[in-house]
């Protein structure tokens, strides 16, 4: 325990705190560089010091020190690995300290509740409150936004790692202050599949934050693992941006529980699945479970358990993020590679690279490699469930894959969910890579997701087996947490009668349900219906969206094939120019398509490439995606306001 009179409002640190650990484990370089003897060493090192945390932020300084003039300070000595005594000893070394009401201001009497700190250096701020006296957790956060000015050394960004606002029933977090702009997440558990936390019978609903998280051993573990600054470049503008991370609860749990059980089971052939809804902020968790299995050693602490993590996405950019995560860890860029061709999937491979990104079109040659060439060696497999808006063309990624293990005759939906269901008939099926780990992220899994990574649960009241995912964040808690919208609060269904159909009900000559699939099919071919469905879609986007997120609002319009959605491009480009409506339409779907004699694709009817549809989308004038088979997952587009579907919906 320390006291505010240790705390330096100067340099935003416990200076003796600091001392006292450098002195006890740098003796040598303390005494040469005479950086605690000399009054002008002492006030350069600590400038130093200062201007470095501000810069590269506190947990970087933690993790790779700090250099100051010829000699180099170690700040930090991570956790140690099993049989290595010395580098126990190092890390007992360590001092973790809590300090009570901070004065951190030298021109008010403002106080924050508590600062915890290692090695003399702040790295966790709270506001505490309590609900018995009035008080909750909201109003810490609007004392940070209020009255906490990130201009104050001790709140400016990324010095330190994370600041949180505790109540007994919540925990929020906000990772880096910026005044009234502060956004704060939950930290919490969840509960009954919801927002919140559970009861606890031994104390309050937030005990599990000092219990379970501010432990040294996995206070540790987030500093060393989890907590990180990334940068992010502008594509337009080049403008690089800066994105203090802290994890969430069920990020971090996720990752350990997966962790654990990687090791618990020292064979291979493992299958995960991790269903975390939209909004759970999946690409780190991915980047977070790849990182850390690409370290995990075997028994003699000394080789790696996995020759290679390979991470099989269709997201573009999610490349570039683990990158980008992977080299906030440590500063050995070649640890990743990235395969978007075989050839360099199998440089990648057979290099030994520790985490290898590649598209699901590569996912036959991954296995075959790995379950003969490289059958000796070990591997991890991270599926990032198939989003065919990224795609490109799903169609082509279908036949490739299919083409790869001689599934021609196999019929797979021409979608997401088709790709997902191919990529588990070839893992089941073929019962290939029997050396690889599984690990299946995924939002809104199939059954047959679930039956191929889920873990077994006993039996329904019909005798079928029950499976469940390994790890579970719910839409629903993900909807109470702020982090999605419930679109089904915000559903109108547009009923229509067709009399054709009426007609067929008590006609015995028809199959009454394949004749109502056919006639519909044929009635909403008709030109008049396309066109009347049409301009109620238009006419309300006019009236009731375009206005909307301050006159930016987009719209998208769902159809449940591809004829359909040039249909209904055609009939909007047609009722826009009809009004002298300044907006304009976009069409989006996979391949190459005929539609009445004539051969289309995305960028003969848009005028611009498949490539820049999300990028044009954004900006101007274009305010409705018309869709067949894309943009429907893993599509992110905050303008995005309005979703016109005009299709049956089933499942899920």
């Amino acid at each position: 325990q320390r006291f505010d009179a240790n705390y330096s409002k100067e340099y935003a640190i416990d200076e003796e705190m600091l001392k006292a650990f450098l002195e006890a484990t740098q003796g040598d370089t303390v005494n040469r560089s005479r950086i605690f003897t000399d009054e002008l060493e002492h006030k350069s090192f600590l400038v130093r010091l200062r201007n470095e945390i501000t810069t590269r932020g506190v947990v970087d300084v933690l993790r790779h020190g700090l250099a100051h003039k010829s000699y180099n300070f170690t700040l930090y000595y991570p956790t140690p690995i099993a049989g290595n005594p010395k580098a126990k000893e190092q890390f007992a070394a360590n001092r973790w300290c809590v300090t009570r009401q901070v004065y951190f201001s030298g021109n008010s009497n403002d106080s924050v509740d508590m600062v915890l700190s290692l090695n003399g250096l702040p790295i966790i701020t709270m506001e505490l409150k309590n609900t018995l006296s009035g008080e909750h957790v909201r109003e810490a956060i609007t004392q940070y936004k209020d009255t906490r000015s990130s201009k104050e050394l001790l709140f400016m960004p990324k010095r330190c790692a994370v600041h949180f606002a505790v109540d007994d029933n919540e925990v929020y977090m906000c990772s880096a202050l910026a005044d009234g702009k502060s956004w704060f997440l939950p930290f919490n558990k969840g509960h009954n599949d919801g927002a919140g936390n559970p009861p606890c019978e031994n104390g309050l609903r937030t005990s599990y934050l000092w219990n379970e998280i501010l432990t040294i051993p996995r206070l540790a573990d987030i500093l060393e693992n989890y907590a990180q600054v990334i940068k992010e470049k502008d594509q337009d503008t080049g403008k690089v941006e800066e994105r203090v991370i802290w994890p969430r609860w069920h990020q971090l749990e996720a990752v350990r529980a997966l962790l654990a059980a990687t090791i618990a089971n020292q064979e291979c052939g493992q299958r995960y699945l991790i269903q975390h809804s939209a909004g759970s902020g999946k690409s780190n968790s991915i980047t977070w479970l790849a990182f850390q299995l690409s370290q995990l050693k075997n028994a003699d602490g000394i080789n790696t358990r996995f020759k290679s993590v390979l991470v099989i996405t269709d997201r573009r950019n999610l490349d570039s993020q683990i990158r980008d995560n992977i080299r906030a860890f440590c500063n050995n860029k070649s640890m990743v590679a990235w395969a978007d061709d075989s050839e360099a999937l199998k440089t990648a491979l057979t290099g030994g690279k520790s985490i290898i990104v590649s598209t699901v079109c590569k996912f036959p040659f991954i296995l075959q490699a790995i379950g003969r060439e490289l059958k000796a060696e070990k591997f991890c497999v991270i599926i990032d469930e198939a989003h065919s808006s990224q795609s490109g063309n799903m169609a082509s990624a279908l036949n490739q894959v299919m083409g790869g293990f001689g599934l021609k005759d196999v019929k797979i939906e021409d979608n997401e969910d088709g790709l997902n269901e191919l990529l588990y008939y070839i893992i089941d099926g073929r019962k290939l890579a029997a050396n690889a780990n599984f690990y299946a992220f995924t939002a809104t899994p199939k059954d047959k997701t679930l039956e191929m990574f889920g873990v077994r649960k006993g039996v329904n009241a019909e005798g079928k087996p029950v499976f469940a995912p390994f790890h579970l964040y719910t839409m629903r808690q993900a909807i109470e947490e702020g982090f999605i919208l419930d679109v089904v609060s915000h559903y109108t269904p547009y009923q229509s009668y067709y009399r054709i159909l009426k007609s067929t009900e008590s006609n015995p000559v028809f199959d009454n349900d394949s004749a109502q699939r056919k006639l519909r099919a044929w009635v909403e071919s008709r030109p008049e219906t396309v066109d009347a469905k049409t301009k109620i879609m238009v006419e309300h986007f006019h009236a009731c969206v375009a206005s909307r997120i301050k006159g930016q609002a987009r719209c998208m319009i769902v159809t449940e094939g591809i004829d359909r959605a040039i249909d209904s491009f055609f009939a909007v480009k047609k009722l826009l120019a009809e009004r002298h409506s300044p907006y304009k339409a976009i069409v989006a779907f996979s391949g190459t398509h005929n539609y009445h004699g004539h051969s289309y694709d995305e960028a003969s009817l848009n005028g611009f490439p498949s490539s820049k549809i999300e990028k044009t989308f954004r900006n101007g004038d274009y305010r409705f995606l018309i869709v067949a088979d894309k943009f429907q997952t893993g599509y992110d587009e905050k303008l995005l306001h309005t979703m016109y579907v005009d299709k049956p919906l089933s499942d899920i």
